[in-house]
This record gives C-alpha cells, sequence and structure tokens, in this order.
C-alpha cells in the first residue's frame, strides 16, 4: 500500500515541507536493524520540572514495550537537566551491551559524538521528542514549528479587535533545546504581522518557571504595567512563574502556554491562563516504543516513520521520523479533549479549589 511520505528538511536556518511518494514497508536507509538480538531498550529522559516526563512518557513507553515485548527490560535514567549526567547514562548503557536507546537530549549539540559512539558499537538510537544530532535510527515528536504557530494565533485569537494595536513579551523556552527554536519560529511568524511589536523578549535556560518569573518581572519593570498587552510562554511550567509576576503586580493580560500541564489547566478554568497547546502524547511515546521495540528485534520500521528528517546541523539527512499534530485549546474544551482522552480524570483536575470553575466548563 503506497502513502504520501512527508519530507520535513530541518535546517539552522530554515524548515520547508515537501510531499514525496514513499512505498510504505519497504526498507529503506534506517529502516532495518542490525543485530537487534539483545532483550533491553534504554531511556534517557531530560529533565523533570515539566511534569509530562515522569506522568506520562515514562509509563506509556514502559508499558508499551512490555505490551509488545514481555521478556523485554528497559532501564531508565532521567537526567534532571544536566549535560554530563546525561552523557554518563548513555555511555553506561553502552557499557552495559543495550541494543537500543530511547533519547530525549538535554542539549542536542552535545549527542553527536554519543550516538556516533552508539551506531560504531551497532547500537539504534531513537531521538525522542526533541532531535539529537548523530547518526539516528529515527526520531519521534511533532511539527514544532506548527505548534509555534498554534500558540502565535492563540494569543492573536484572546487580543481580538485589539491584536494590531497590542505590543507583546516573548518568553520563549531553552536555547539547548533543539524544539524551542521552531516554537519561537512558529510564533514569530504569526505575531510579526497581527500585533503591533514584540517589546521584550528572552530565552529562559532550562525551561525555568523561577527564571521565567524573573524575566517576567524584568520586562514590568522595563515597559511599566500596561506596556504591554499580552505574553507569550512557550510553555506552561513557565506560564506558572509568569502569571505569579504579572499578579503581583495586579496586572491581567492573555498569556498562553504549551502541554496542557494540570496546574496548566487548572489556570486555565480559574481564568489566570487563556489557552494552552495539547499535544497527545500517548501516540508519540507508544510509537516511540513501537520503533524501539521493532529496531531490537531487527525488524522494519515501515509506516511507523512516514517523514524524513535532516538534523539541525544539516550533516545527518534522512533520518526516518515521524511528526504528529497538536491543537489548541481553552477550559471550553478540556471536557472534550483532555478528560475525553483520559490524560487527566475530572476528579484530578477538578479539586476543591477547582470545582465551581470546573461545573461552569461544564466538566464532571
Amino acid at each position: 500500500m503506497n502513502a504520501m511520505a512527508r519530507r520535513a528538511v530541518i535546517g539552522t536556518v530554515a524548515v520547508s515541507m515537501a510531499l514525496a511518494t514513499a512505498a510504505c514497508g519497504k526498507a529503506g536507509d534506517g529502516d532495518k536493524a542490525d543485530g537487534g538480538d539483545g532483550k533491553t531498550i534504554g531511556l534517557l529522559l531530560p529533565e523533570n520540572k515539566t511534569t509530562r516526563y515522569e506522568t506520562f512518557d515514562r509509563p506509556i513507553m514502559e508499558a508499551k514495550i512490555k505490551s509488545l515485548c514481555s521478556d523485554c527490560e528497559v532501564k531508565y535514567n532521567n537526567a534532571s537537566q544536566d549535560t554530563e549526567t546525561q552523557k554518563k547514562q548513555f555511555e553506561a548503557l553502552l557499557t552495559q551491551g543495550v541494543k537500543v536507546i530511547i533519547l530525549d537530549s538535554v542539549d542536542y549539540k552535545a549527542t553527536k559524538s554519543w550516538v556516533k559512539k552508539a551506531k560504531d558499537q551497532g547500537v539504534k538510537v531513537v531521538a525522542y521528542d526533541r532531535l539529537a544530532e548523530g547518526p539516528l535510527a529515527a526520531y519521534v515528536s511533532y511539527d514544532n514549528e506548527k505548534i509555534g504557530r498554534l500558540q502565535g494565533e492563540g494569543l492573536v485569537k484572546a487580543l481580538g479587535d485589539d491584536a494590531k494595536n497590542s505590543d507583546v513579551v516573548m518568553i520563549n523556552g531553552s536555547p539547548t533545546d533543539p524544539n524551542a527554536p521552531f516554537f519561537k519560529r512558529g510564533a514569530h511568524s504569526v505575531l510579526d504581522s497581527k500585533v503591533k511589536k514584540i517589546v521584550y523578549e528572552q530565552d529562559i535556560p532550562d525551561w525555568s518557571p523561577d527564571e521565567a518569573n524573573r524575566k517576567m518581572a524584568s520586562a514590568i519593570d522595563s515597559k511599566g504595567k500596561d506596556g504591554f498587552q499580552a505574553v507569550y510562554s512557550a510553555n506552561d511550567g513557565m506560564a506558572g512563574g509568569i502569571i505569579t509576576a504579572l499578579k503581583q503586580r495586579g496586572i491581567k493580560v492573555p498569556v498562553g502556554g504549551q502541554d496542557a500541564e494540570l496546574a496548566g489547566l487548572q489556570r486555565l478554568l480559574k481564568g489566570d491562563q487563556t489557552f494552552t497547546i495539547y499535544k497527545q502524547i500517548k501516540p508519540e511515546a507508544e510509537t516511540t516504543a513501537e520503533i524501539a521495540v521493532r529496531l531490537l528485534k531487527g525488524e522494519k520500521l515501515g509506516a511507523l516513520t512516514d517523514t524524513k528528517v535532516d538534523s539541525l546541523s544539516g550533516e545527518f539527512k534522512s533520518i526516518p521520523a515521524k511528526l504528529y499534530d497538536a491543537q489548541v485549546i481553552t477550559k471550553d474544551d478540556i471536557a472534550d479533549t483532555i478528560v475525553r482522552d483520559k490524560v487527566y480524570k475530572a476528579s484530578e483536575i477538578c479539586t476543591p479549589k477547582y470545582k465551581k470553575y470546573c461545573d461552569e466548563a461544564g466538566i464532571k
């Protein structure tokens, strides 16, 4: 069965998407694992400040791997946002003879030599959520520039007819996260033409909510309480810090985020945060798990990877990939997305503090 496969060419300057015809089920470069005769898969996640990793990504992948390979073992580590720690964790997996490693990198630029070493040892590396540098076997994530556009559009919609006369503060993600430039680029592609001006902009190391809080306070000091009409936050964790800074100064403006974190959803219900981006983590995590198991068994990836991407440096070409879509959600969408998809139960969202807001939003 033939399907149209997208080719996402990801470079340091621009991202261009082009349609190309590919045959699902045919083996291509990186489509066949060599010597996948082990029973252990390594899983390395980058940090725990963003709640999704420990709450969703890890347990979903571990469960899916077990369902596909009952005698497989998962060796897991979290780097707590430290590149050197993650390097040691990666090298330890190689020493232990792991045949497949799922890597969500702390600093994508640092991974090139790691992934090369793994390939030399016959170990397959799957980049998860963040595109790592090096000769990868596969990559699974989202169309991150599109997510940035969705964030920009969400902010413009929140501003309504006042958008063209509105100044905006932008609090962007971590410079070491390869996704962050794409979120930023996508958001700029909308905001630069739809709002009056970006009056203050900062990248936040490690996606730190505390640092986002400090930068927001600096923006208020610099521009004044009336010097901006909305705030772009690259994710929900930082949005929490931003909103705290705004509240301390008595400022109420639209603030967007990303990830549909529990605290972010509760801020949506209360009216403190305007929107978030809902990315269905389960299909991303389960696809990654299935790819890892296939590589372990020496099987073809086939239709699991319907896209090709190049590394951000441009050095590594045509990496088999799967990129998922996302959507903007407001408080009115929580029941029909988050609760329906069983990301969180209504009881988890609607604690006594938020029950009246849940009732207003029709969440039961």
